[in-house]
């Protein structure tokens, strides 16, 4: 920030008579707190929450768009457009389908593929996309099973949330930190892939001892699923083999765009522009502006909102300093220790992540983690406490209901269905299971990159 902008900032917040740090971090408290309150809707305190640290004097305008991780936003726009389009051609729908009856309808069986597949979908589309897709279908096998859908629905929350841990699109917080970072998507896939597949593998057998014994259908509700045909979900071949098409080659385009400098958000909306403009040919001008209109329908506009209302309160306690503070207390609290500095951030992710959302947490903590880069040793002594931060973050989500935006969709279409979680039922389960990955998550950094 030039000397010209600090002065700004200090004579506009004067105005108010408040210093910048103070107003700053009040602004940042009350908005974090109304978030937890979940009394409203988070996109509306966010926004709410960036326009006042902009007309209170914090930040000037300029300054807040400045903030905005744009990359972020086309990542997951360009990811959302051509997940929308996919979903239509039904493909989702034939893999749980078809990966019920290679386990002959068994309901633990069925549990334990789907949520293998769920941590697949998570880690190469995201995780919230992947819940919006999959729970469905399994709620519906679980209605002809005549089965408790409780067990597929947490699963489906812990499963989204390691397999969105293992690369850089897989859920918000790495797609967050890698925008800020500039680490690639082969970086995220190499560091963290082995540990998310580890915790995955450990996680696998403590579903069946959990729920073995409740999950038992009968024949007749078992052969009833092996009835369902997968290929009649199908509505589209030509869809389907078009959107895969795309969807493999903007996969290939964040693993050589890393050797261009090509961001992945660029990737990204390149890719749906692309997918949009062959799915439109042969159709009339009136069709093709009807199924443009129908995949921007299924963005999720709100929470894209939300990212930007999130980046401008970020930056009101970032240009005030108070970053700089907490991090030079952190450093104090570990004596500059990179291994000390990552284990300790890997465990307050955590634990903050199992608390509130874990979106908002990273979004702070990035900023504060760039601020010890040159205490820590440089770029690449930093660079193990970036995937401490990652792992505590994601995996830190399935510590509670609120930890993840993903848990608290699932817990949504479950209660809409008619099967609520609870949040202290939910939380006997998850917080165990989350304290469990955090210690394999743990060993890993140490003996990965300190031993």
């Amino acid at each position: 920030m030039s000397p010209h902008e600090t002065g700004e900032v200090v004579r506009h917040a004067v105005m108010f008579g408040m210093d910048p740090l103070w107003l700053s971090t009040i602004l940042l408290i009350i908005s974090y707190a109304v978030l937890l309150s979940e009394k409203f809707n988070r996109t509306v305190v966010a926004l709410l929450g960036g326009g006042l640290v902009i007309i209170t004097g914090v930040v000037s305008q300029n300054q807040a768009i400045a903030s905005i991780d744009f990359n972020t936003i086309a990542l997951l726009t360009g990811m959302m457009i051509i997940v929308a389009v996919t979903r239509t051609s039904g493909v989702f729908e034939f893999v749980a389908i078809w990966s019920a009856k290679k386990v002959k309808a068994d309901p633990m069986g069925i549990l334990l593929v789907l949520s293998v597949v769920t941590a697949v979908f998570s880690a190469f589309l995201d995780n919230l996309t992947t819940v919006l897709l999959v729970v469905p279908v399994a709620l519906l096998i679980v209605e002809k099973l005549k089965v408790s859908p409780y067990p597929f629905l947490v699963s489906q929350i812990l499963a989204s949330n390691i397999g969105g841990t293992a690369t850089l699109i897989g859920d918000p917080p790495n797609i967050l930190i890698g925008s800020a970072t500039g680490l690639t998507f082969m970086q995220f896939l190499n560091n963290l892939g082995p540990v998310a597949v580890l915790v995955l593998i450990v996680m696998v057998p403590i579903f069946k001892y959990m729920w073995g014994d409740e999950l038992v259908a009968s024949e007749k509700d078992r052969e009833s699923i092996m009835r369902f045909r997968e290929a009649d979900s199908i509505t589209d071949v030509r869809l389907l083999v078009m959107s895969l098409g795309v969807l493999v080659l903007v996969i290939a385009g964040f693993i050589i765009g890393e050797h261009y400098h090509i961001p992945p958000g660029t990737t990204a909306m390149f890719g749906a522009a692309v997918l949009l403009l062959i799915t439109s040919f042969g159709l009339h001008s009136e069709e093709q502006t009807e199924r443009l209109h129908q995949a921007l329908l299924e963005v999720e506009w709100a929470a894209l909102l939300f990212f930007i209302g999130l980046f401008i309160i970020v930056s009101g306690v970032e240009h005030a300093g108070l970053l700089n503070i907490l991090g030079a207390e952190l450093l104090a609290f570990t004596g500059g220790d990179a291994a000390m500095t990552a284990v300790s951030t890997l465990w307050l992710s955590a634990i903050v992540s199992a608390a509130v959302d874990n979106i908002p947490f990273v979004a702070t903590m990035i900023p504060l983690v760039h601020s010890m880069q040159d205490a820590i040793g440089g770029a690449a002594a930093l660079e193990p406490v970036w995937w401490s931060l990652a792992l505590g973050a994601c995996l830190g989500g399935n510590g509670s209901l609120v930890g993840a935006a993903a848990n608290v969709m699932v817990s949504g279409m479950g209660e809409r269905a008619g099967h609520p979680i609870s949040f202290m039922k939910f939380l006997k389960i998850g917080l165990p299971l989350m304290l469990l990955s955090i210690v394999i998550a743990n060993v890993y950094i140490y003996l990965r990159y300190f031993w």
